[in-house]
């Protein structure tokens, strides 16, 4: 049969309190261990437990964590035989000494409270003292969003001393970088955990001199794939919708101008919604440079085909012009001068049936009349070749098809060379 035996019980050994065993009441805790003397050393670890936010609205994190204290008190030295700690809750520490380690730069912290006050305290025989709580704290971090959101953040949880200088207290990383233990279930949302490390250093106050300060630094790094699925591959799409348009009748006005204008207010959709999530920087981030220049495009794509329609109508009414001005039948009937082409010599138009004296004009008039009518209906090859030759720079503006042609491959060409650019740049 198994025997089980009883701890050695201290409160039946002990007749006294527990004040008296510690000797609280014969100290002035009011002063720190060896007061006049040299600073006393206070190591101090960290185990992260979770870290809850990143808000970069606010610019700020949100981190619970395990803070533990060591230092040694002679004061609190106590007789022991078999040289064991005594542990005790947060109602001893209110008598004794504990370091004023506060958080630099936190806008929110608190001690957690359920269903007890979050804090241990252990005394050793010999005086040294572990002192641990749990905390939750919301602290500043300054960060630069150049390249949102292909960034990197790197936050810092700054512990030290608010009453001690360095000549009272010397605050420090009991174990080096062996001091900071995080949770391996640690994880977020929107953010890759890439690094926690330690550091430390002195902070100086012209008012009251030089801190022992130390440094929970860790870097994040942001997942690109929602804002891919969110912004990028919209804004990419509306872009690509756009250059349908090119491939519409230049005529169908409602169905290229209502398409232009749906795929501009779409962008400017995507840019609200974006910049609705952000602080309010004064500098241009890496996604204000994809959106901005998406929509660069798609207004663009509007613009050439105001181009086009402008142009067209502006052909439109030289031609309606012409066909005023040369509207003129030369003295000839209608149905008789569809028959004139460039293979008509002047004898033959003199000898054409159905037309009186009276009809004809005279020869000089005639000459020049039928000049012009030969001209408009069918010109020479002389006059096409020197046509071509000094108005073909007028003719690829004039011909609609040929911008929207060019416009196929100029936009989408841009925009992947404009892609290179960027996810080269930014990546």
């Amino acid at each position: 049969s198994h025997i089980f035996k009883k701890n050695h019980d201290m409160t039946k050994a002990w007749k006294g309190k527990t004040e008296q065993l510690l000797r609280v009441d014969e100290h002035d805790f009011t002063m720190r261990p060896a007061f006049g003397g040299p600073a006393i050393p206070v190591g101090v670890d960290v185990q992260v437990e979770s870290l809850d936010s990143i808000s970069e609205v606010d610019m700020d994190f949100t981190m619970t964590l395990y803070l533990r204290h060591y230092w040694k008190d002679e004061r609190l030295s106590f007789p022991s035989t078999n040289n064991k700690s005594m542990t005790f809750d947060g109602r001893l520490v209110k008598k004794i000494w504990v370091p004023d380690v506060f958080f630099v730069h936190s806008k929110r912290s608190f001690i957690h409270d359920t269903t007890t006050d979050n804090i241990m305290l252990r005394v050793f025989p010999d005086g040294h003292v572990l002192y641990s709580m749990r905390i939750t704290v919301t602290a500043m971090c300054n960060m630069d969003f150049s390249h949102f959101p292909l960034d990197s953040q790197t936050c810092s949880l700054e512990l030290e001393s608010y009453a001690y200088t360095d000549e009272d207290l010397m605050l420090y990383w009991k174990n080096g970088n062996e001091s900071l233990k995080t949770d391996e279930k640690i994880s977020l949302s929107q953010f890759l955990i890439q690094k926690f490390h330690t550091t430390s250093r002195l902070a100086f106050y012209s008012s009251t001199g030089w801190y022992n300060r130390l440094y929970i630094n860790f870097t994040l790094r942001r997942h690109i794939f929602f804002f891919l699925l969110q912004t990028y591959f919209p804004a990419t799409l509306m872009v690509m919708l756009s250059w349908v348009s090119f491939w519409i009748d230049r005529r169908a006005v409602p169905a290229r101008v209502s398409l232009g204008i749906t795929t501009v207010l779409t962008m400017s959709t995507i840019i609200t919604g974006v910049n609705a999530s952000m602080p309010r920087v004064s500098y241009i981030k890496a996604v204000d440079i994809y959106l901005w220049v998406s929509f660069v495009f798609v207004f663009l794509s509007v613009l050439e085909y105001a181009a086009v329609n402008y142009l067209t109508t502006v052909q439109e009414r030289k031609e309606r012009k012409l066909q005023k001005r040369f509207s003129c039948t030369c003295g000839i009937p209608h149905s008789k001068t569809m028959m004139l082409d460039g293979n008509y010599s002047e004898s033959d138009a003199n000898s054409l049936a159905g037309y009186t004296r009276n009809q004809m004009v005279s020869e000089e008039e005639k000459q020049e009349k039928i000049v012009v009518h030969l001209a408009m209906s069918n010109e020479s090859n002389s006059s096409k070749k020197k046509g071509l030759k000094s108005h073909v720079g007028l003719r690829i503006i004039q011909n609609t098809h040929a911008i929207d042609k060019y416009s196929r491959l100029i936009f989408p060409g841009t925009y992947i060379f404009f892609n290179l650019i960027y996810w080269s740049v930014f990546s």
